[in-house]
């Protein structure tokens, strides 16, 4: 691993994973996990900006984030369906996405075909679950909860949309990759 800001970013972000599980389900701190989701949310923005501005990208960089960012999201997700926050069924959904998406990766790398890159909208998907999660927390917060509410459905109905719509893409794209690599 080769030593970057950008990298200690992610890595930052991976301990949180963790940590927002102890607070939500051990300690049952709902906001101090929002704070945590937050935080984690942040360094997802911030390490490829710091990346790119440092000319600090490295390909064990462009591996290691989007994995801790499934990560993040896959613990979450069964975290808030554990305690009733979101419903089973779209869980299983988004880890159905991800688990597919995983295969068609190995596939790539135990045949040598190039990876499909994350796209914008993918980026735009993965932002929109970090913005509806933290705020669906803030329900516990009688004063805003309405409000919070609403908003973070607004963000994870978008970005549970965009989710889809780009693993379809990144579906797509990959056995594009995958039938030109075995010809």
């Amino acid at each position: 691993m080769k030593f970057t800001i950008a990298n200690a970013l992610t890595t930052l972000r991976a301990l949180g994973v963790p940590l927002f599980l102890y607070f939500f389900l051990v300690a049952d701190k709902p906001i101090i996990s929002f704070f945590i989701i937050m935080f984690g949310g942040l360094t997802d923005y911030f390490d490829g900006k710091v990346a790119r501005a440092l000319n600090q990208t490295s390909d064990f960089g462009a591996k290691f984030d989007p994995t801790v960012d499934r990560l993040y999201i896959a613990a979450i997700i069964i975290a808030f369906a554990a305690q009733d926050y979101l419903p089973w069924i779209l869980v299983i959904s988004l880890l159905a996405r991800d688990f597919i998406l995983l295969l068609l990766a190995i596939y790539q790398k135990l045949h040598s075909i190039p990876y499909v890159e994350v796209t914008f909208l993918g980026k735009a998907a993965t932002f929109n679950l970090l913005y509806a999660f933290p705020l669906l927390l803030l329900d516990e917060v009688d004063q805003i909860a309405m409000a919070t509410n609403s908003l973070g459905w607004a963000f994870a109905i978008w970005g549970v949309c965009l989710y889809f719509y780009t693993g379809i893409i990144y579906l797509i794209n990959g056995i594009s990759r995958i039938k030109k690599g075995n010809k």
